[in-house]
């Protein structure tokens, strides 16, 4: 059963055409040019329910834009976005209480609170049940080791500390699906270890 399914999906963005002078420079505060950027160009594929997928390219090919229309902060110049049953940037309240997303360049947590209170203020904006709540900070305090910085203000950590932490953060609701946008970036291979292993045992 497909939870995710994409139609020839198109992201352009228009910007400031810059042009090089001092007097094209003074000319161009007063008469704009714009040029239009593709960021992504018809792409098209369906996602299963419990498949992982891995998205490559390289920089700049519009991996972040894709999870960033999938997820809803972005609008899709064409083509269509289906994310269980709904199109994600219209239904972006409901759409944001099915998913979690993790962005590894972004922290969702809140940076001079300690990471336990960003969890718990978690459990209000998504509304989790206490017991539930609970059972799910046991589960990913064990397999990512929260408990050697739980305590600690998110400023603080190391960036594999925080994107543990974030990890949980966006499972604590028991999303149906998770966006992982460099979940490793800048981590040691130990790290990408244990992040990995836990993916899939969650999976």
């Amino acid at each position: 059963m497909a939870v995710i399914q994409v139609e020839k999906l198109r992201k352009e963005f228009k910007r400031n055409k810059s042009r090089e002078g001092l007097w094209n420079n003074v000319k161009g505060l007063v008469y704009r040019e714009y040029e239009t950027k593709t960021a992504v160009d018809d792409i098209s594929f369906t996602i299963d329910k419990g498949e992982i997928v891995g998205y490559i390219g390289p920089n700049g090919a519009g991996k972040s834009t894709s999870i960033k229309m999938l997820v809803g902060i972005l609008v899709p110049t064409s083509g269509r976005v289906i994310v269980n049953g709904i199109e994600p940037y219209k239904n972006r309240e409901l759409n944001a209480m099915r998913i979690g997303a993790v962005f590894g360049q972004k922290t969702q947590l809140w940076w001079d609170t300690p990471v336990i209170d960003s969890l718990r203020l978690m459990r209000y904006l998504y509304d989790i049940p206490t017991a539930r709540f609970n059972e799910n900070m046991e589960r990913f305090t064990d397999i990512l080791g929260l408990d050697e910085f739980k305590h600690v203000a998110v400023r603080q950590l190391s960036l594999g500390q925080r994107m543990r932490a974030d990890l949980c953060a966006a499972l604590l609701h028991d999303p149906d699906i998770i966006y992982l946008d460099e979940p490793t970036i800048g981590l040691d291979v130990v790290v990408k270890e244990k992040i990995r292993n836990f993916i899939l045992e969650i999976n």
